[in-house]
């Protein structure tokens, strides 16, 4: 053998798989509120509108927090929902393209109620 020549040596390796099992059964005790909702586009919309609402104060957060309005971030959510709205124009479903168009306009107007008041 020369220098250039490396003997090489391969060992078997042992992979431990039983962590399968054990996420496998956890799964099955996950009760039917914990299981994740399929992502959609509705449901992405939908998110996004719950967003805002909690931006504006609408909506209290979970466990008791104080409620903390911030008006330029739903302002830009709203924004971010207006330019989904034109970039996705022609591209959805009826029922989407209606959910969009109101939850944009009831945004809007809540929106406008906070700035005004």
């Amino acid at each position: 053998m020369t220098m250039d020549e490396k003997e090489v040596h391969f060992t078997k390796k042992r992979v431990d798989e039983s962590w399968k099992e054990v996420v496998s059964k956890e799964k099955g005790g996950v009760s039917g509120a914990a299981e994740q909702i399929p992502v959609s586009f509705s449901t992405f919309v939908s998110s996004l509108g719950i967003q805002t609402l909690f931006q504006m104060g609408e909506l209290k957060p979970p466990d008791g927090e104080k409620i903390e309005v911030n008006l330029g971030a739903a302002q830009e959510t709203i924004d971010l929902l207006l330019m989904l709205k034109e970039k996705t124009k022609g591209n959805l479903a009826s029922k989407e393209e209606s959910l969009l168009g109101s939850l944009i306009a009831d945004l809007q107007l809540k929106f406008v109620q906070h700035k005004t008041s």
